[in-house]
């Protein structure tokens, strides 16, 4: 498991602040993912599944980020690719090896959710908006485990 104090100083401020992305919910609500899908990046594929990198995101999810989101987001799109000195979008396998890419795709995952963030200090909250959006509610997770798993990422366990 990695220390989540560097993950955060070293992974989520660098990649999100540059591209105007960044806040303390969504700092609170990647970490929880991460805690939660790759136990804290123990995992970097899906065990029994296509999801990839530390916040095990599926390809279909990532094509579909690409293809409607961030296609319909030019500046966005522009930005993000300037920031990984790319001149195409990344392919899925990306999200295993570049952290910073993988959290960008994270975060931009939570962008086209319409409900707003709940607070960074809400850890109930933000599992449930982790249970209903990411994970979904036809997903095996539960707002338990996610919190459980949180608590023990930070040290709170």
């Amino acid at each position: 498991m990695i220390n989540n104090q560097q993950f955060r100083e070293l992974i989520i401020r660098p990649s999100l602040k540059p591209l105007d992305l960044y806040s303390e919910a969504v700092e609170e609500v990647l970490i929880l993912v991460l805690a939660q899908e790759s136990l804290g990046l123990s995992y970097l594929k899906q065990v029994e599944g296509p999801a990839l990198g530390p916040f095990m995101m599926e390809p279909a999810t990532h094509a579909d980020l690409w293809s409607n989101y961030l296609a319909n987001n030019k500046e966005l799109r522009y930005k993000i690719l300037e920031t990984l000195n790319l001149k195409l979008a990344p392919t899925q396998e990306m999200l295993v090896y570049n952290l910073k890419y993988a959290t960008i795709m994270a975060r931009v995952f939570f962008l086209r959710i319409p409900d707003p963030l709940p607070l960074a200090s809400d850890v109930k909250a933000l599992a449930s908006y982790w249970k209903r959006f990411y994970n979904t509610l036809k997903g095996k997770g539960t707002v338990e485990e996610a919190i459980g798993n949180y608590e023990r990422f930070i040290g709170k366990r």
